[in-house]
C-alpha cells in the first residue's frame, strides 16, 4: 500500500485509505440522522398507542439505520478510518432489507383485514414466510460480499459480484411483491366495488384505500433504492455513483425516508384495528359486510 497522505483532508478523492473517496458533509449526515431518528421515535409511539406491535421492527430497524449515519459524522473526522467505513457501510446497505420485510407483512394483513385473500396471487397466511425468506437469503447473499469486499482485499471482485448478485435477487423479489400487491388492488376494485369504497363516507385519510396508497408510496421508494443501488455495484465501489456524496442522499436515502416515514399518517393501527366492536381479537379476517338481524332463538323454559 502507498503511504499515507500528510493531510487526508487535502484530496480524498485519491486517498486510498479513504473508502468513501470523499469527506461526508456534517450537515447533510446530521439532518438524515435526525429526520430518520424522529420517525423512529414517533412510530414507537405509535407501535404503543395502537398495540402494533408487529410493526415493532420498523422503528427499530430505523433506529439501527441511524447508527450509519453516525458513523459518517466519525468518518467526516477520521476519514480513514476502517472501522467506521464497515460498520456505516454494513448498516446503510443491509438495514433496509427489514423495511422491505414490514411492506410484506402489511400486505397479507390488509387482504386478512378486507377479507379478499382469494384475490392474491399468493395466499396471506404464505406472504410473509415466502418473502420474509426471500429477504433473509438475499441479506445473506449481500452480506457475504460485502464482507468479502471490505476485510479480504483480494477477493474485491468475487464480493463485488456476490453482493450485486444479491443486490439484483432482492430486486426481483420485491419487483414481483410489488406487480402481486398491484393485481390484487385491481381485483378488489373490479371484483369487490363494495369492499373498494366501503370507507367513502370516511374522510380520505380514514379510507383503507389510504393506508394502500401508503404501501404503493413506500413500495415506490423501495424501487428507487434497488435501482440506485445496483447501478452503484454494477460500476464497483469507486464507480461515480458510490463516490459521489448527493446521489446517495437523493437516491438512497431520501427514498428510503419517504419510505418508511409515510406511515406516520397512515399507521396500519388506526385501519386494521387489534380488536373488534366486541373487543374480540381478530384473528384471521375482518367481516366487511353486515350481518343479517336474526332473532335470537327462544331459550328452552325451565320446568
Amino acid at each position: 500500500m502507498p503511504p499515507r497522505p500528510a493531510d487526508p483532508y487535502a484530496d480524498p478523492a485519491n486517498d486510498p485509505y479513504n473508502l468513501l473517496r470523499y469527506i461526508p458533509t456534517d450537515s447533510l449526515t446530521g439532518f438524515a440522522h435526525g429526520a430518520i431518528m424522529l420517525v423512529a421515535i414517533v412510530q414507537l409511539a405509535l407501535v404503543w398507542k395502537y398495540k402494533t406491535w408487529w410493526m415493532l421492527v420498523l422503528p427499530i430497524s430505523a433506529w439501527i439505520f441511524t447508527e450509519g449515519f453516525a458513523m459518517r459524522l466519525v468518518l467526516a473526522r477520521s476519514p480513514e478510518s476502517r472501522n467506521a467505513f464497515i460498520v456505516q457501510s454494513t448498516l446503510t446497505v443491509l438495514t433496509p432489507c427489514a423495511f422491505i420485510a414490514v411492506d410484506y407483512m402489511l400486505l397479507g394483513r390488509i387482504a386478512r383485514f378486507l377479507g379478499t385473500e382469494k384475490h392474491m396471487i399468493v395466499m396471506p397466511s404464505r406472504i410473509t414466510k415466502i418473502f420474509i425468506f426471500s429477504d433473509v437469503a438475499t441479506f445473506m447473499i449481500q452480506a457475504t460480499g460485502s464482507s468479502l469486499t471490505i476485510i479480504n482485499t483480494s477477493n474485491v471482485k468475487l464480493g463485488s459480484n456476490i453482493f450485486l448478485g444479491g443486490l439484483i435477487l432482492q430486486a426481483a423479489s420485491f419487483g414481483f411483491f410489488t406487480i402481486m400487491f398491484a393485481i390484487w388492488m385491481r381485483r378488489v376494485c373490479t371484483s369487490e366495488p363494495h369492499i373498494w369504497s366501503q370507507d367513502r363516507a370516511k374522510k380520505w385519510y380514514n379510507d383503507w384505500r389510504a393506508l394502500a396508497g401508503a404501501l404503493v408510496v413506500s413500495c415506490i421508494g423501495i424501487l428507487v433504492r434497488s435501482g440506485y443501488r445496483i447501478a452503484e455495484a454494477s460500476q464497483g465501489y469507486f464507480g461515480t455513483l458510490a463516490t459521489t456524496e448527493w446521489v446517495f442522499y437523493a437516491f438512497d436515502t431520501l427514498p428510503l425516508f419517504i419510505a418508511i416515514a409515510v406511515y406516520i399518517p397512515f399507521w396500519p393501527g388506526r385501519f386494521i384495528p387489534r380488536v373488534n366492536a366486541q373487543g374480540e381479537a381478530l384473528k384471521d379476517r375482518h367481516e366487511l359486510a353486515p350481518l343479517p338481524d336474526i332473532a335470537p332463538a327462544d331459550k328452552p323454559r325451565a320446568v
